[in-house]
């Protein structure tokens, strides 16, 4: 290389350090580019569910970027003139008819709109699920209940989002999908109409719906996603990753990979697991063939209308809520579809938000948790959410009742009162089920921790009986069945001078504290296992913290 060359690349790259240290100085990256890529994540595969979410959300936005470049948001009508026979010379809107461009003429248009419903669907599972795990492993504790709360608004927004996009083409099965939204909001009493009117630009359908629903889609709800994911991960990395009981876990640490290299190739590997995935069903299975259904037309609904599965509780509870009505000061209150379509979704996510702290108000306690509690250790936790699972079931498969019926010859009206029946019969046996089998298991880990693991062999004894031979659980087991969180329910408070309504909130405190812990399979263990137990589950010190301790082996004051 010539001594002039060099030479220019030497003071190149002099330049460049000066300039990095210079911005270093004034804006110190370098320092937190390092920790951020040195820090730990745990590994297990529970833990990528969230990752899913994200990475079909990054899906919808590249195709999504790509159908709106054909997409025409209006519901003008005209005469269909394109390559699809069967429905050529029909009068449409603009949105219908783009829509079929997109799957007929424009290059790969129908491949990148199947994906994008695939991904939409899968997004919202994969936030469901993410959900899931995190409740059933009470990774909302403190100190991430804002972290849930904007989970659940994602989870909240992912739906709107869904429904507006599937509204968007105008065909005949998103139309009648408009159409019962349209009845929940004359369903709302004193506001309904007006309500109504405001979303649809006048009287039923309106020409303004889509064009409306277009800016929501596209614009408003994904910027809120958006933010809300940043704000979501920069919660995860500020407050550190929950993980599972294990040899060198405890609530003070995060045992894991580094972000970098390991866990970025890992993470980079399921996005293109991701991508690959929806791609193959978007080429091989057909989603949402507008075309079948034809051109919305309010005197018409197609046969066997069934909504994406996210919404289809509401469509089950829809159905099986009776057709009550009741007047009122000159009002009418039409019971169905308000219960099920405004007052059953609002009490489901008023419940989500609320959970985590009222969880907290039933345990006491301040300190921090950080390790995941496995289902069977909580019970009634994990019977509640079996409870609400199976009710979902319940409500989706009546969501299908008509088809149901037909596919197997039954009255639709006997199906519907056996609908009605395990709505209110089988929630409530399966977080009976539920809680005992926890307990059950909670019996046999307390058997492995104090007499260990079977062998397989046999000893008899002096006086002629035979016993199973047991072995020391190995290390790994054991920790994992010591590093626990049995909480103890609160006592009753002392009787003091104070209002009634505050004696009743601390007595109802109490019981809900009662029957909450009340049922739990304690193991025997010595002083010395519980002094462990607790600084295995102890988070780290905070200012106002009463102690860095749980205290849940001993009985709370």
């Amino acid at each position: 290389m010539p001594k002039s060359e060099r030479h220019i690349k030497d003071r190149a790259r002099r330049a460049s350090g000066r300039a990095a240290d210079a911005v270093d100085a004034r804006l110190p990256l370098a320092g937190a580019a390092r920790a951020m890529l040195r820090k730990a994540f745990p590994d297990h595969w529970s833990f990528l569910l969230g990752e899913l979410a994200l990475y079909s959300f990054i899906v919808l936005l590249l195709t999504g970027v790509y159908l709106t470049l054909f997409f025409q948001p209006s519901m003008t009508e005209s005469v269909y003139l394109g390559s699809y026979t069967p429905l050529r010379g029909l009068r449409t809107s603009e949105a219908y008819a783009s829509t079929l461009r997109i799957s007929f003429d424009v290059r790969g248009g129908l491949l990148i709109r199947q994906i994008h419903h695939w991904a939409a669907l899968l997004f919202v599972a994969s936030i469901g699920v993410h959900m899931l795990r995190v409740f059933f492993t009470g990774a909302f504790r403190r100190p991430r209940e804002v972290n849930w709360t904007v989970g659940v608004t994602m989870f909240l927004l992912a739906l709107l989002e869904g429904f507006a996009g599937y509204s968007l083409p105008d065909d005949l099965l998103s139309g009648t999908g408009l159409r019962t939204a349209q009845g929940i909001m004359l369903s709302i009493p004193v506001v309904g109409t007006y309500v109504s009117f405001f979303v649809f630009g006048g009287e039923y359908p309106g020409e303004d719906i889509v064009s409306r629903l277009y800016p929501v889609h596209i614009l408003l709800v994904p910027g809120l996603l958006l933010a809300l994911i940043s704000l979501h991960l920069l919660l995860v990395v500020h407050l550190k990753h929950t993980q599972w009981a294990g040899p060198g876990r405890t609530g003070r640490n995060v045992v894991g990979k580094p972000l970098f290299p390991q866990y970025a190739a890992k993470s980079a590997g399921l996005f293109f697991i991701v991508f690959g995935v929806l791609a193959l069903l978007g080429a091989v299975a057909q989603i949402n063939p507008i075309w079948d259904y034809g051109p919305y037309r309010t005197d018409q609904v197609s046969t066997g209308s069934q909504p994406d599965w996210y919404v289809g509780f509401l469509e089950g509870a829809l159905r099986l809520m009776p057709g009550v009505e009741t007047r009122l000061w000159g009002h009418t209150l039409m019971w169905n579809p308000l219960v099920p379509g405004v007052l059953l979704p609002g009490a489901l996510f008023l419940v989500l938000y609320a959970y985590p702290f009222f969880e907290r108000w039933i345990t006491g306690g301040s300190g921090e948790r950080h390790l995941c509690d496995r289902p069977r250790d909580r019970p009634v936790r994990t019977g509640l959410g079996v409870a609400a699972l199976t009710a979902y079931a319940v409500l989706l498969l009546a969501g299908a009742q008509d088809v149901i019926a037909y596919v197997f010859d039954v009255p639709v009206h006997g199906l519907t009162w056996a609908f009605r029946i395990a709505l209110f019969v089988l929630p409530p046996a399966a977080f009976v089920v539920t809680d005992r089998l926890c307990l059950a298991l909670q019996a046999r880990d307390r058997e492995l921790l104090e007499d260990g693991e079977e062998t397989g062999g046999v000893r008899q004894s002096l006086e002629g009986g035979y016993h199973p031979e047991h072995a020391p659980l190995p290390e790994e087991k054991r920790y994992v069945l010591l590093a626990r969180e049995l909480p103890r329910p609160l006592a009753l408070p002392a009787p003091r001078r104070a209002p009634a309504r505050v004696r009743l909130a601390r007595r109802l405190r109490s019981r809900l504290s009662h029957w909450y812990y009340r049922d739990q399979v304690r193991p025997g263990l010595t002083a010395e296992q519980e002094r462990e137990a607790e600084e295995l589950l102890a988070g780290p010190r905070r200012p106002g913290d009463q102690r860095a301790g749980s205290g849940f082996w001993k009985t709370k004051p």
